[in-house]
Parts: structure tokens; sequence; C-alpha cells
């Protein structure tokens, strides 16, 4: 019985760390928070991952990444006189102190061609990349807590690690 204790203890510390992204500097550019995967419904191959987006300084999205889908792409989602549009954007930009809200019904990371089921109350490894205005990148590695509505409060406060 105090090994099921200790194991839960274990596995309660790793959901909680899975869903912190892991903080490179601590003068990083990019903050995340609120994360987090809707569940697709069963044999659904495609999801949005959604977040707010704040940074520092003036930043674009340029890209996003996962491993369990076979494109991930940012998008834009929006009103075409009475038609919803979804499409993929070759960037997003993120002002400096203006948060920006990825969103169902609006900007959103697709995970598309999924390549096994999502399951509620797993995470999803997801990789963000920025650009500044002088062109130097930085990743986000975040691991997304798979949910079927939004947290509630903030779950998450990530920093992005400058690469060359």
């Amino acid at each position: 019985m105090k090994f099921q204790s200790i194991a839960a203890s274990f596995a309660l510390a790793g959901a909680l760390f899975a869903a912190q992204a892991v903080a490179q500097t601590a003068a990083a550019p990019v903050s995340v928070e609120n994360a987090w995967v809707r569940a697709p419904v069963a044999g659904q191959k495609a999801t949005g991952a959604f977040m707010r987006i704040t940074a520092k300084t003036d930043q674009r999205l340029v890209r996003a990444d996962s491993p369990v889908a076979g494109v991930t792409e940012v998008h834009e989602m929006a009103m075409d006189g009475n038609v919803m549009r979804m499409r993929a954007i070759p960037a997003l930009d993120v002002p400096a102190g203006k948060p920006v809200e990825l969103k169902p019904g609006s900007y959103h990371v697709m995970l598309m061609d999924l390549k096994a089921p999502l399951e509620k109350g797993t995470n999803v490894p997801l990789t963000l990349v920025f650009q500044d205005a002088k062109g130097v990148q930085s990743q986000l590695q975040l691991q997304v807590p798979v949910t079927d509505q939004p947290p509630a409060a903030k779950m998450q406060h990530k920093n992005a690690e400058h690469s060359h």
C-alpha cells in the first residue's frame, strides 16, 4: 500500500511538471498561459491547441511543431460573409506587452493527421517558434494538457529559449 502511495505521488508530481513548459532562460521574450489541446472525438484526425501568448518584445509566431501530428500549422478562423473559413497563416504577430489569444473560432494551432488518438488527461508536446524584428528565432517547448474545455485558471507560465 505504501508503494502505491509513493507511486501516486510521483505520478502527480510528473503530471504537474508535464503541464509546465521547461523554462530555459529567465529573461526570455515570450510566455504562454492557459494552454490546452481540445480532446478530439473518436476517429477525428485533427484538433486545435489554444493559449494566451505574451511577448516582452515584438515577436512573430512563425511555426509550430508536434510529434503527435503529421501536420502542425498556425491557423486563422474568420467569417467570410456567412461562411466560417479556416486557413494556415505564415506568421502571427505578437506585439510587445499585448497578450494574443489563440482560442476556438479565432487564431489557433492546428494539429492535423494525428498519428494516434489524443486521450483526455494526457499531454501533447508542442514547440512554438518565434522570430523577433532582427530575425533571431526562439523556441518554446510545451507539454500541453488534452481536455474538452479551456483551463479555468492560469496553469502555465513559460519562457522561450533563444536559438541562433
